[in-house]
């Protein structure tokens, strides 16, 4: 087993053919297939199904596609620390559920330092890549909230993937809407009030999304619900069909209250808690330490 053929199932699995995984990798169909089956039979297991529609992932090659992307993200970790580096570049990631205030931090961190060299990595991303990013120590620090809805499990996640979480902020729930919408002028609003209307909800492309969604309220039944993994996006939405979504009414200096949202305090409420997560045992680097220092002047706001 090689981590070519790792990096051939990845790209299967991303893929809706072998022609169409052959033609991103740069390989012959043929030679795919047969590096795919040599693969199998070491292993002992099939991982994908073939048939007249294309391909389909087995459910033993879900589990080996889980340790793959593992096993191929720690190489990548490897390659671009000790083999592509240039050793006087600082290097530092962070991965953030979609917070402002965690980008500020970042942005407040690269002014203060007065490096010649550096590349740093800003991942805003789904719930699952947050944490697996950090256990994997793709990244040194992760942003990332759980509502009541979703502590206990959130908190499970934590102990088995070996990470420490810190709290900073406990926040009520809110409705952001575009400045224009027609409920824009309510102090407070319901999820009644606001069913006519089509909630955008960051989409966690996951089995189990309700558990990891990051926003509150995440097991409520939307009746009408618009799942985007783009910000901008999610505002363009929002702004054309008189959506809204679910938040913290943090505003701050972003982007979002540039643009013309406001927020509405909402009735029905599920108070997120936001921290950091950091993998147990690992020495932060000084960027790093200076990272969560920054996020720390959050704290209680």
């Amino acid at each position: 087993m090689t981590i070519m053929q790792l990096k051939y199932v990845i790209a299967i699995a991303n893929s809706s053919s072998m022609r169409e995984a052959a033609s991103k990798l740069y390989v012959s169909q043929p030679a795919l297939s047969a590096t795919i089956r040599e693969l199998e039979e070491e292993l002992g297991i099939r991982i994908f199904d073939r048939n007249n529609k294309g391909i389909s992932i087995t459910a033993e090659g879900e589990e080996f596609l889980s340790y793959a992307k593992q096993a191929v993200s720690q190489y990548r970790i490897i390659e671009d620390r000790y083999i592509d580096s240039d050793p006087d570049k600082v290097r530092f990631s962070v991965s953030m559920q979609h917070y402002v205030f965690a980008i500020h931090a970042f942005i407040d961190v690269v002014k203060r330092f007065d490096f010649s060299k550096y590349v740093f990595s800003v991942v805003e991303t789904k719930t699952n890549e947050v944490l697996n990013n950090v256990r994997d120590l793709k990244s040194e620090v992760g942003v990332i909230a759980y509502s009541t809805s979703n502590e206990k499990v959130m908190k499970k996640i934590f102990r088995e993937f070996q990470l420490n979480f810190t709290p900073l902020l406990v926040k009520d729930t809110f409705a952001y809407v575009w400045k224009d919408h027609p409920l824009a002028k309510r102090k407070t609003v319901s999820l009644e009030d606001l069913k006519e209307y089509p909630c955008v909800s960051f989409d966690q492309d996951s089995n189990s999304e309700f558990y990891l969604a990051e926003e509150a309220l995440g097991e409520y039944d939307f009746s009408k619900l618009i799942k985007s993994s783009d910000r901008a996006t999610t505002s363009e939405i929002m702004a054309g069909l008189n959506g809204y979504s679910i938040g913290t009414g943090i505003m701050t200096d972003s982007i979002v209250l540039r643009d013309g949202f406001v927020t509405i305090k909402l009735k029905e409420q599920d108070p997120l808690t936001i921290g950091y997560i950091t993998r147990q045992g690992h020495n932060l680097s000084e960027v790093g330490e200076e990272y969560i220092t920054e996020l720390e002047k959050y704290r209680g706001k």
